[in-house]
This record gives structure tokens, C-alpha cells and sequence, in this order.
């Protein structure tokens, strides 16, 4: 299935060198995480990976077609206001698979538990895990469990992997987006940053701010039964500044975006104020950015605010040209800026 496919992109552009090693900006989801991508893991296994650089793999099988994904995650704190490392790992999975609109079915999880960890806490992540599985209608199908030795791990980390059956019709990759299409955001931005940021005690932050985290594969099923779905992605890692980029160069399109219609809560408004944070760049995990065909964009923003997840939904931009890749943002005072990836991330481990 693979043989029709151009792999002139997955060469390397810049050889690895002897002292070249991986940073905490590598994991960031930016400009280091893609280099990372481009120059070690796409030209070793890009064959094996033909849309690397959606959210999930679709495989043939039976002439069905399936979604196919994993993640790791390894936030600090395992909790956090509004979740725990074991909701986050098992919707960041979910919605891994429904933003290429498919149905999830069953999820795998392997555990790296460091030495000396309190049953309490083991037990406390399971529950939360399969508390989300079970609002997302899909269950845990295999599992694995690995001890490393004291200093060996920060405390737990956990991956997922998944499975979901993609209906006939449905067609949404980071490589659709077309000229004209209405950008929706499901709700506001930079709620799982700030939550997870103020949990660390480290920092002295503290606010009332819950984290987003969240399964949104019923709010995909409520948008596609109404209307037609070109893209869609969860801005998780980098925030919605580097999935509109992203979406950006796979598409080869221009996208501009208004800042006065960007949903911000004005906790998150005040906590990046104070840090020097942009709420563009902070990581979301129960949130998806949308490009709808024009003509159905009234219909799927109606579909979303009736849901739990899509309620505040949002209409933020549009693509307003195609063969050059741009995210330009509309200011509150009347200017436009381009909007670009950071090289690492302002906030590591946070997912």
C-alpha cells in the first residue's frame, strides 16, 4: 500500500553529527521536535509511516479502513487540577484517532512504574483511566508493566496506543485544508497549560483553573453527522499557534486567524500576562481546531455548541489562499503579525 508514495521529503536536510543529542525541546511539539522528525526518525521510517505527520496512521485491512496511533506521556505532576496522568493518557489517545474522524474501538497501555511508588497512587491512575474510557465508549484491550529501579523514571509513565474504524466518506488529514474553509475552535485555549503549571509547587503559581482534558470523539461524530470536515487536530504540545502551522505547511495554504475572536478565559489571560506567556503557544487537551467547508461551517458550529465538549465553540479564521504556507494572525488593534512555531516549548512535561 505503500508504493505509490513520495518519500523525497523524508530525506535528511542536515546529517546528524557525533555531538549532536536530544534536548527537552525535542519533545516540545515546535521547530526542534520537526527538525528532530525530518532529520532522524522520517528518514529512517518514513516508509513505514506514509502520514507521519497526521495524528494517527490509517492501515488497510480488508478493505476496511482503520486509525492507528500511540503516545507517551509523562507529565509533572501524574496530578493536576481537572486530571491525572491516567485521564490524560487515555484521552490524549482517543482523540488522537477521532482527529481523522475515526471511531475509537480499544486501546492498549504499558506502565513504567519507578520503584517505590505507593499502590495508592497506582490505583488512583487506573481508576482515572478507566473512568475516561468509559465516557469515550471504548475499552482497554491489552496492557504491560514494566519496574525500573529508584531514580530510574520521574514516578510513572504511561502509553497508549489505539485503534478505530474509519466510516466510508470520511476524509481528514492536516493535508486537506482548501481555500475558503472556516476555522472553528471547539472551546478556550491554554486551560491545560496554566492548570498543570500551577500544580507545580515549585513555581509558587497557584490558581482555580481546571485542566481541558478531555475526550472529544463524540463531539467529532456530532460535527461530522451534520457536515463536511476537511481538518482536524488537537493543539496539545506548542498550542494552537503550532497546529495551525503545521496545518499550514501540510496543506500549502495561508491561514489567518483573529485575535478578538480567540476564546480565552481571563485566568489564563492573567497568568500568561504575568509570566510572559502567549496562550497561542500553551499546550490544550480537550480541545480541536476544525476546518469546515463554508457552506456547512453554520451547521457544525450549532452541532458543537450542543455538545458537553463544543459548547463554547468558536469561529477563529479561515484559509484565505493557497500555494504558500502562512499563519497570519489579525491583532486586537488592527495589525497582523505572522504567527510561527516556537523552537522548544515554554512549558516541558506537560503531557
Amino acid at each position: 500500500m505503500f508504493d505509490d508514495l513520495d518519500f523525497e521529503g523524508y530525506t535528511c536536510p542536515v546529517p546528524i553529527r557525533p555531538d549532536d543529542t536530544v534536548v527537552l525541546g525535542h519533545g516540545s511539539g515546535g521547530s526542534l521536535s520537526h527538525d528532530l522528525l525530518r532529520r532522524l526518525f522520517l528518514p529512517e521510517l518514513g516508509k513505514a509511516a506514509p502520514r507521519a505527520l497526521d495524528d494517527s496512521a490509517v492501515v488497510v485491512i480488508g478493505g476496511e479502513r482503520y486509525a492507528l496511533t500511540t503516545d507517551s506521556h509523562v507529565v509533572s505532576p501524574l496530578f493536576f487540577p481537572g486530571g491525572d496522568i491516567g485521564r490524560l493518557a487515555i484521552c490524549g489517545t482517543v482523540n488522537d484517532l477521532a482527529m481523522i474522524g475515526a471511531k475509537p474501538i480499544a486501546l492498549t497501555c504499558g506502565f513504567v512504574i519507578e520503584e517505590g511508588l505507593p499502590f495508592e497512587i497506582l490505583q488512583r491512575v487506573a481508576a482515572s483511566m478507566k473512568e475516561a474510557a468509559d465516557e469515550a465508549g471504548i475499552y482497554i484491550a491489552a496492557g504491560d508493566t514494566k519496574v525500573v529501579q529508584k531514580g530510574g523514571a520521574d514516578k510513572l509513565f504511561i502509553n497508549t496506543s489505539g485503534i478505530g474504524k474509519i466510516a466510508d466518506g470520511v476524509d481528514i488529514s492536516g493535508a486537506n485544508a482548501k481555500e475558503g474553509d472556516v476555522i472553528i475552535l471547539s472551546g478556550t485555549i491554554g486551560d491545560h497549560g496554566i492548570a498543570v503549571l500551577s500544580a507545580r509547587e515549585d513555581l509558587g503559581f497557584e490558581t482555580t483553573l481546571e485542566s481541558d482534558v478531555a475526550p472529544l470523539n463524540r463531539l467529532v461524530e456530532a460535527m461530522l453527522s451534520v457536515g463536511e470536515v476537511h481538518v482536524l487536530r488537537d493543539p496539545t504540545r506548542g498550542g494552537l499557534a503550532t497546529t495551525l502551522v503545521e496545518i499550514s505547511e501540510q496543506s500549502n495554504v495561508t491561514i489567518e486567524i483573529e485575535e478578538e475572536r480567540l476564546p480565552v478565559k481571563p485566568a489564563v489571560k492573567a497568568a500568561c500576562e504575568m509570566l510572559g506567556f502567549d496562550p497561542l503557544f500553551i499546550a490544550n487537551e480537550g480541545k480541536l481546531a476544525a476546518f469546515v467547508k463554508e457552506s456547512d461551517a453554520d451547521k457544525i458550529l450549532n452541532a458543537m455548541k450542543k455538545t458537553k465538549y463544543g459548547k463554547d465553540a468558536a469561529v477563529i479564521g479561515r484559509v484565505i489562499g493557497s500555494g504558500k504556507s502562512q499563519v497570519r494572525l489579525k491583532t486586537a488593534i488592527g495589525g497582523t503579525r505572522l504567527v510561527d512555531m516556537l523552537p522548544g516549548e515554554m512549558l516541558p512535561r506537560i503531557c
